[in-house]
């Protein structure tokens, strides 16, 4: 078994197994627990967690934990009617989930030598393709044949059709791999920055008195940065789940 908390802030982003089992089971089984599938139970844990204790079904007065979460179900009940309109309803609850998965796993994230789930090619790709597959069965069920009109804008010439259609197939497949790209480069990014001006500040820091009292004025920098992280990773969360509502708006609507 491997260490639970990492060594090195960098590889907060590699998936490592925890615990292996090779069993002489229908030939060979091998079942392994992840730093990625351990963190993803905290994740859920969390999210449950909070949810429970924000609950008010028992509560006269509402804590402030509870005010929180009834503003942000409120803020993204308000987007998705509007990118969704009618229909909003039926997506609300997939969007609410999705939306503190990916914002519970980013501020994980920022905490030192965790585990950066969303930094995760596995995670972040695996739900933009999923809800890209998912999207376009959607559109299929309600139009059916009718989708493929989503590749031919109105008025195109028809000397221009072959072209465009190309051109707006290619923009449509690669929104399956913008969306977790997106997430994905973001956190990444971030972190390695934090990480490399960590370092730098730590030797300084070790230098002599007057090098360390010098090197304050960076690190508050660094501080801002920190709390500049803290608020990408509600961005992040936030953009996902809109870019998702738009997807979903396109399919029903064909625009």
């Amino acid at each position: 078994m491997r260490e639970i908390f990492i060594l090195s802030p960098l590889n907060q982003f590699e998936v490592s197994s925890l615990i292996g089992l090779n069993a002489p089971i229908l030939g060979y089984l091998n079942i392994t627990v992840t730093n990625l599938a351990l963190y993803s139970c905290f994740i859920l844990f969390i999210l449950l967690g909070f949810h429970l204790y924000g609950n008010n079904e028992s509560k006269i007065i509402p804590n402030n934990w509870s005010i929180s979460l009834e503003s942000i179900y409120a803020s993204l009940n308000t987007m998705v009617r509007e990118q969704i309109g009618n229909h909003s309803e039926i997506f609300l609850p997939f969007i609410y989930a999705l939306f503190f998965f990916i914002l519970i796993g980013n501020l994980i994230s920022n905490i030192p030598y965790s585990f950066a789930v969303t930094a995760s090619g596995v995670v972040s790709l695996g739900l933009s393709i999923t809800i890209f597959i998912g999207v376009t069965i959607l559109a299929f069920s309600i139009h059916g044949l009718k989708f493929f009109s989503f590749f031919i804008p109105v008025g195109t010439p028809l000397a221009l059709v072959p072209l465009l259609v190309l051109i707006e197939l290619v923009s449509y497949l690669a929104r399956s791999v913008s969306l977790g790209v997106r997430l994905f480069a973001n956190i990444v990014a971030g972190h390695t920055l934090l990480k490399i001006l960590s370092t730098y500040l730590f030797k300084l820091f070790s230098g002599s008195l007057i090098v360390a009292i010098i090197t304050l004025i960076p690190f508050a920098i660094f501080l801002a940065l920190i709390g500049l992280e803290i608020a990408v990773s509600l961005i992040q969360a936030f953009v996902f789940t809109l870019l998702v509502s738009s997807y979903l708006k396109d399919a029903i609507e064909l625009h």
